[in-house]
Formats: C-alpha cells, sequence, structure tokens
C-alpha cells in the first residue's frame, strides 16, 4: 500500500514537472524541468522493481541529456551573438 501511494505521488509529480517544461518560457528551467523528471522516473523505476531501467534512465534520462541539452542551448546562444 504504501508503494503505490509513493508511487502516485511521483507520478503526479513527474505530470507536473512536465507542465512546467512544456509552458515555461525559460528554456534553462524547461531543461532543469525535463532533468527531473528522469530523476524522478528512475525513483519510480526503482519502486516497480526494475533497477536496470531505473539505472539507464538516471544515467542517460536525466544526466546525459541534461548535460546534452545545455551544451547545445550555450552553442546557439553564442552562434546568434
Amino acid at each position: 500500500m504504501m508503494n503505490m501511494i509513493l508511487a502516485l505521488s511521483f507520478e503526479l509529480i513527474i505530470l507536473v514537472l512536465a507542465i512546467i517544461a512544456i509552458h515555461n518560457k525559460s528554456l534553462k528551467i524547461a531543461i532543469i524541468a525535463t532533468g527531473v523528471i528522469g530523476l524522478f522516473a528512475s525513483v519510480l523505476y526503482l519502486l516497480l522493481a526494475a533497477p536496470d531501467v531505473a539505472m539507464t534512465e538516471a544515467s542517460i534520462g536525466s544526466g546525459l541529456t541534461t548535460i546534452i541539452f545545455f551544451y547545445v542551448l550555450n552553442k546557439i546562444r553564442k552562434t546568434n551573438d
């Protein structure tokens, strides 16, 4: 029962962060929101007894993707100046 309540709360947090990422005007905040979505998704996968998927989501979904997004954002801003 506790795992179900915890999973539902993580799902609601993920949904709120997705709405923030979509509707926010600041690209930095949107990128951070997508990275945090990946972190919460990895914890959710751990609760659902999928540790291999959780490790992949934590490393690629939140870590590498966020770094790549910030790198590209930095490159775009340098070329526009």
